[in-house]
């Protein structure tokens, strides 16, 4: 028996996020229904972690059992040529048998894509939240220090959210501007709570459009209540970046 992992990218706009599920069609199933195909045995993966529907992936990792003797650089091949044009897998290789896609993972980052211009981009608008409004990127980079650390993000989890421990560890967070009037946020933790980065980045927008202070967003977050706080940000402008392993 091989374990076998693999780093993959898509665009997550027409499916209903990363875990199969009933109402509608996901990566996961896609996925498994391709490799399934070449294996020709049933294979299951087991992804990092769950994306929502719409949020992008730069370099998800999953990893599957499989007798199949067919060597990675095959199956890469093969995976590829039958996977629809907005999934594709970047990596194959096999791991040690105690290899866990989620469970062994350290950290991961996410990217969250802001196109801040006045007029919307005909072609972007499925990887990026445009904002016409302007946005004060020096004072949200200030603000969003505060959530460096270990703490409890219960201000920033869904409200339907079904974790039971909000405490996370954030290792680092970051925002810049980038050419042509977009803004990036990068953010890398220990795990992550469901709508956790899109909750936090609604918000630091509100700093942005001088809506709430610096002060208010520390009172937000130490308030440990999703009410407290600002919209959810919308699903495409969020990619799952890096999941780092060591």
């Amino acid at each position: 028996m091989r374990n076998i992992r693999i780093v993959i990218e898509y665009d997550g706009t027409d499916y209903c996020g990363w875990q199969i599920q009933p109402n509608g069609i996901s990566i996961q199933e896609v996925l498994e229904n391709t490799i399934a195909g070449i294996t020709q045995e049933p294979v299951r993966l087991t992804g990092s972690g769950r994306t929502d529907a719409g949020v992008h992936a730069l370099n998800q990792v999953a990893n599957f059992m499989t007798h199949s003797s067919i060597p990675c650089s095959n199956l890469l091949k093969g995976i590829n040529s039958l996977l629809p044009c907005d999934i594709s897998v970047k990596e194959v290789r096999d791991v040690d048998e105690n290899f866990h896609a989620r469970y062994s993972a350290k950290s991961k980052a996410y990217l969250y894509r802001i196109n801040n211009c006045s007029v919307r981009s005909a072609l972007g608008y499925r990887y990026a939240w445009h904002i016409s409004e302007s946005i004060n990127i020096e004072t949200m980079d200030e603000s969003s220090r505060v959530l460096v650390g270990t703490h409890d993000f219960s201000s920033f989890c869904a409200s339907d959210g079904d974790s039971e421990n909000h405490i996370r560890t954030v290792t680092s967070i970051g925002i810049s501007g980038v050419a042509g009037g977009s803004i990036e946020v990068h953010v890398e933790a220990n795990g992550f709570l469901r709508y956790m980065v899109r909750n936090i980045v609604g918000t630091l927008v509100d700093i942005g459009k001088r809506k709430i202070t610096a002060d208010e967003f520390r009172q937000i977050f130490e308030a440990r209540d999703r009410t407290k706080a600002g919209i959810t940000a919308p699903p495409q402008g969020l990619y799952l970046k890096e999941v780092k392993y060591i």
